[in-house]
């Protein structure tokens, strides 16, 4: 069935109405000096074309600062709700691209996020936030290789560094030493300004890096300061660092207690990127008892049939 023709508008305050008044006033105005009616009412006519583009491109500005401020507030779906029909309407527009994507990665679906940050960084080189929003999505993704290139963008920024330490130590692919080293260096960097998601993800990523090594004192002492700086964060921050601590926790040897730790995270924001990982996390948990238990049973199946398991 073939879509109805609808206008759209080129730029946030344009309308092809607006273009048309545009052109008219021009006309006016050399039509003016021919015999035609008063340049003033050319002025007047282009005046009001461009009150009226102001007035559409402010709508445009507030209702990404809506978003933006829903998305802080973690009303994920409001902010959704928001820049649905900016990108159905701009899809094209690197502004309307990296907020989408920030919805998008925020109400756990790095996948198209990571789509939308690849085709604003196109465009928006050296903003920070695509090249945090585009590594954290491919971090999430599981796919280091990816999330390293993105690293590139902006690779002295300390979210940047974050998000690729979390890749490097978690993803496929990772740089695992790599990823010591850079939660080493973020650890030492660590202050009061850096806020309090900032502080409990390098907290986490600590106790990660200290499971990958081996030392299971100081990645248990790191793991009690992230339950400790999980306490004041809001719901989406707190579930996505409550995954990384049921990392943590899992690469300790301690499942039950990851288990628990991905189940809280669920519970406190549902719906966002936080939930969606600590779900991914809790379901291959569940998947490896699984396949223990059914190699288990097949061996004392067999054993008891008096035939010789296999190992």
């Amino acid at each position: 069935m073939e879509k109805p023709t609808v206008l759209r508008a080129s730029t946030p305050g344009g309308h092809p109405l607006i273009n048309l008044a545009w052109i008219w006033s021009a006309l006016l105005l050399v039509g003016s000096f021919i015999g035609g009616p008063p340049a003033i009412w050319g002025v007047a006519v282009a005046l009001a074309a461009l009150a009226v583009y102001l007035y559409r491109h402010r709508r445009f500005i507030e209702r990404l600062d809506q978003a933006d401020r829903a998305l802080d507030a973690g009303e994920l779906a409001k902010a959704r709700a928001l820049l649905a029909p900016l990108l159905e309407r701009f899809p094209e527009l690197p502004i309307v691209q990296k907020a989408a994507a920030a919805a998008l990665y925020a109400s756990g679906d790095p996948l198209s996020a990571a789509a939308l940050y690849e085709r604003a960084a196109k465009r928006l080189r050296r903003d920070s936030d695509v090249a945090v929003g585009l590594v954290a999505s491919y971090a999430a993704l599981n796919k280091a290789g990816d999330a390293r290139r993105a690293a590139a963008l902006d690779p002295r920024s300390r979210d940047v560094r974050l998000a690729l330490a979390w890749a490097e130590l978690v993803a496929l692919g990772g740089d695992r030493d790599r990823g010591v080293e850079l939660t080493r260096e973020l650890f030492a960097e660590l202050n009061a300004s850096a806020g309090a998601e900032r502080v409990a993800m390098t907290h986490a990523l600590v106790a990660i890096a200290a499971a990958r090594r081996g030392d299971r004192v100081g990645a248990s002492a790191a793991i009690d300061r992230v339950a400790k700086a999980i306490e004041p964060l809001a719901a989406p921050d707190a579930a996505f660092v409550g995954y990384l601590e049921g990392v943590a926790l899992h690469e300790t040897g301690a499942p039950n207690e990851a288990r628990a730790a991905f189940d809280r995270a669920m519970v406190r924001a549902p719906g966002s990127i936080g939930e969606a990982l600590a779900r991914r996390e809790r379901s291959r948990l569940a998947d490896g008892a699984q396949a223990s238990l059914g190699t288990d049973a097949q061996s004392s199946e067999s054993s008891s049939s008096g035939q010789p398991s296999s190992d």
